[in-house]
């Protein structure tokens, strides 16, 4: 499944690419722009916009949380889907890219020192060439999803 939000979901967008989803965030642009680049892209249209005008072969989901906790609780009850372990940190949380396992050395200038010394296994995004690394943000991530997962 791959996604569109809108403007007003933004931490969701990047919550979602923390979990694996293919989100894009649509945040300029026309109702009628949204809907084309839904079909264009096959993607389903999440939204808090219960004015967003209905259109024949567009799904819209429509979510009325406004915590971030919240927005992620109901998406996955709204898509009845069960967080994947081996598919979060698969994509990058800017651009929305597949991200790829890179070489340490690769990294050495890139990274904090520490962060070099300690860490083993780096991913970085093709596109935006940001790196990645499981820092303590993952185990953060883990807690967040068991306790909106309950």
């Amino acid at each position: 499944m791959k996604f569109i939000l809108t403007k007003e979901l933004g931490r969701l967008a990047k919550w979602l690419r923390i979990l694996g989803f293919d989100a894009r965030y649509f945040k300029e642009g026309s109702p009628g722009s949204l809907i084309i680049e839904s079909l264009r892209e096959e993607r389903i249209i999440v939204t808090r916009n219960h004015r967003l005008p209905k259109s024949a072969g567009v799904k819209i989901v429509v979510l009325e949380a406004e915590k971030i906790k919240d927005e992620v609780r109901e998406f996955l009850s709204a898509f009845n889907i069960k967080p994947d372990p081996q598919m979060m940190f698969s994509r990058c949380t800017l651009c929305n890219e597949e991200l790829v396992g890179i070489e340490k050395e690769k990294v050495k200038d890139k990274v904090p020192e520490y962060v070099f010394k300690t860490q083993e296994n780096f991913i970085t995004c093709l596109k935006c060439k940001r790196i990645y690394w499981q820092g303590t943000h993952w185990g953060n991530v883990e807690n967040i999803l068991k306790e909106v997962t309950k």
